[in-house]
C-alpha cells in the first residue's frame, strides 16, 4: 500500500536526533489529528501507575487503536509530541525509548516535552500525533 508520509532528513542539522527533522505528505492525502493518547485502561483507571515505560507503552497501544479506527496505523503517523509530567530528563528518555522503539524506523518528527501534570490522576506520559493517508 503507498504511504503518504515522507520523512525528510536534514544533512545541515545533528544527526544526534532519532528522528527525523520533518516530514511532508500530499495535498491529496486525509490527515488525522489525534487526541493525546492517555495511559488509560479499558475501565477509565490509570494503567502502569508511577511507571512511565509502562504508562508510554499503555498510551501508543491506545494511540494505535485510535489510528486504526480512523484507517491508519503508526507508519501513517507524521509527526507526534510526547507528554511527560516530570522536571527530570531521565524520565523523559524513558518515556522516548518506548515511544521510539514502537515507531521503529519510521522515525517521524516529534517533540518531547516535560510538563508539569497532566489531566488524569496518576497520568504521566501522553501522545499527541497527526497521520496522514491515501484513500484511493
Amino acid at each position: 500500500m503507498a504511504r503518504a508520509v515522507t520523512l525528510i532528513r536534514c544533512a545541515a542539522l545533528s544527526d544526534v536526533a532519532e528522528y527525523a527533522y520533518a516530514a511532508t505528505a500530499p495535498a491529496d492525502s486525509r490527515l488525522i489529528f489525534l487526541a493525546g493518547a492517555c495511559p488509560l485502561n479499558d475501565d477509565g483507571s490509570t494503567a502502569a501507575v508511577g511507571d512511565y515505560a509502562g504508562q508510554a507503552l499503555k498510551a501508543v497501544e491506545n494511540m494505535r487503536a485510535a489510528l486504526a479506527a480512523s484507517g491508519a496505523s503508526l507508519q501513517d503517523v507524521i509527526s507526534t509530541r510526547v507528554l511527560v509530567a516530570s522536571s527530570r530528563q531521565e524520565d523523559l528518555v524513558t518515556a522516548w525509548n518506548v515511544v521510539r522503539d514502537a515507531f521503529g524506523d519510521h522515525d517521524v518528527p516529534s517533540t518531547l516535552m516535560g510538563v508539569t501534570v497532566l489531566g488524569y490522576a496518576d497520568q504521566l506520559v501522553e501522545i499527541e500525533a497527526v497521520a496522514a493517508v491515501l484513500d484511493s
